[in-house]
C-alpha cells in the first residue's frame, strides 16, 4: 500500500510540474515556429524549426539586442551592491545599536511595506526630473543606496537578532568600536542574509518593467524587459517569433544566477528565519 501511495504522490507531483512548466515549454517551442504556426498551432513543439527567429530578434531592432542585456546587467549588478551595502548597515543599526526612537523608526520602516509602489511614482518622477536624472540609470540605483527596500532590511534585522550578543560583548571587552564589531563580527556572519538579498535583488531588478519604462527613454538605454515590447508596435504589427526567442534568452541570466546560488539561497532563507 505504501508503494501505491508513493506512486500516486509521484504522479501528482509530475502532473503539477508539467502544468507549471508547460508555459516555458510552449515559449521554447514558439521561439522556433513561424508566425503562422504560432497563431494556428497550440502544441509546444514546432512542425518546422525556424532558427531565423533568434537572428532576427537579435539584430532586427535599431540597436543590437546584446546592448539591452548589457544595460540590464549593469543596472541589476549595481542594484545588488547598493541593496546589500545599505540594507546591511541599516539592519545593523536597528538590530544591534541602541539609539533614541529606534522602535519608532523601525515601525515606520516596516510600515512602508504596506505602501503601494504606484503611489510614489509621480512624486519620485518629479524629484528625479528636477535632479536631471531622467533617461539615466540613476533613479533605478541611487535610491537603493538609501536602504529603501524595507523587506531586505527586515530580513537582515531578523537574521542579526538571532546572532548571540555575547559576540558583541566579547568584542567590546577587547576594545572594539561599533564599527569594528560591524566589520569583523557581523559582516562575516551575515553572509546568508546577504546572499538572499543579492539573489532577490537581481531577479526583481532584471524582471522589472514599469520602473525602467518610466525613467529610460532612449532606445540605447533600454533594458531587456522594456526592449521586448518593441517587437509589438502601435499599429498592431508584431514579430512574435523573434519576441519569444529573445524572451527565452532573457530567462537565461536569471536561471544561471539562481542555479549558481541556489544552495546559498536555501541556506540563507533557512538561517535567516523570518520569526517575530
Amino acid at each position: 500500500m505504501s508503494r501505491v501511495s508513493a506512486a500516486v504522490r509521484l504522479l501528482i507531483l509530475l502532473a503539477v510540474v508539467g502544468v507549471v512548466l508547460y508555459p516555458l515549454f510552449w515559449m521554447t517551442g514558439s521561439s522556433l515556429k513561424s508566425p503562422s504556426e504560432i497563431s494556428n498551432n497550440l502544441s509546444f513543439w514546432p512542425h518546422e524549426f525556424t532558427w531565423s527567429n533568434y537572428k532576427e530578434g537579435w539584430s532586427s531592432l535599431d540597436v543590437v539586442f546584446g546592448r539591452f542585456f548589457l544595460n540590464s546587467a549593469l543596472i541589476a549588478g549595481a542594484t545588488v551592491v547598493a541593496n546589500c551595502v545599505s540594507c546591511l548597515v541599516a539592519a545593523y543599526a536597528f538590530a544591534r545599536l541602541k539609539f533614541r526612537g529606534r522602535g519608532v523608526f523601525f515601525a515606520i520602516m516596516i510600515g512602508t511595506l504596506l505602501l503601494p509602489h504606484h503611489v510614489l511614482i509621480i512624486p519620485q518622477y518629479l524629484l528625479f526630473n528636477a535632479f536631471g536624472w531622467i533617461n539615466t540609470p540613476l533613479p533605478l540605483v541611487v535610491p537603493k543606496l538609501l536602504a529603501t527596500e524595507a523587506f531586505f532590511v527586515f530580513l537582515m534585522v531578523q537574521f542579526m537578532r538571532g546572532i548571540p550578543r555575547d559576540l558583541d560583548e566579547a568584542a567590546k571587552i577587547d576594545g572594539a568600536s561599533p564599527y569594528r564589531i560591524f566589520w569583523h563580527v557581523m559582516l562575516p556572519l551575515a553572509r546568508p542574509a546577504l546572499v538572499t538579498t543579492a539573489i532577490f535583488s537581481f531577479i526583481w531588478t532584471w524582471n522589472d518593467f514599469l520602473t525602467q519604462l518610466i525613467y529610460l527613454n532612449d532606445l540605447s538605454h533600454y533594458t531587456v524587459p522594456v526592449a521586448l515590447r518593441l517587437f509589438i508596435d502601435s499599429s498592431g504589427q508584431s514579430s512574435v517569433g523573434p519576441m519569444f526567442a529573445m524572451s527565452l534568452l532573457s530567462l537565461l541570466p536569471v536561471f544561471l544566477f539562481f542555479l549558481a546560488f541556489q544552495r546559498m539561497l536555501v541556506d540563507g532563507i533557512n538561517t535567516t528565519g523570518l520569526k517575530g
